[in-house]
């Protein structure tokens, strides 16, 4: 099995309603994604799936969030921003994506500092 990963950075502001702190009120991250596909064979090139691919199709959904005020955008002006609503998201909208008979989306890790991140896998 090949596993590829990339990592890629957004900003945006978020709050958290309901919360019972700090985060209740609108604050911003420099959010980290991690994105790993797994695959268990190679194209003709010596590739599982292509990095620049992998990055566009990320970049490309992330560009929709980033600089924005995340509880106004879908799904997040329904449920809460966290990174795990974030994380769950992002997988199930790139698993629509990326997968293919050869490859498949393994997790996605959505960091909102340098110690804080959550993940989703299947």
């Amino acid at each position: 099995m090949y596993e590829v990963k990339i990592i890629t950075t957004f900003a945006a502001a978020h709050s958290l309603r309901n919360y019972p702190g700090n985060c209740k009120n609108i604050h911003g991250h420099n959010w980290k994604i991690e994105v790993v596909m797994q695959g268990n064979s190679l194209d003709n090139l010596g590739m599982s799936i292509d990095f620049r691919m992998l990055k566009q199709e990320t970049e490309s959904l992330l560009h929709t969030l980033d600089h924005t005020y995340l509880n106004d955008n879908p799904p997040f002006s329904a449920i809460n921003p966290t990174a795990e609503n974030m994380a769950l998201w992002l997988y199930e909208t790139l698993s629509k994506r990326l997968n293919s008979h050869n490859t498949k989306l393994s997790r996605v890790c959505v960091w909102e500092n340098e110690s804080s991140s959550a993940s989703y896998y299947e």
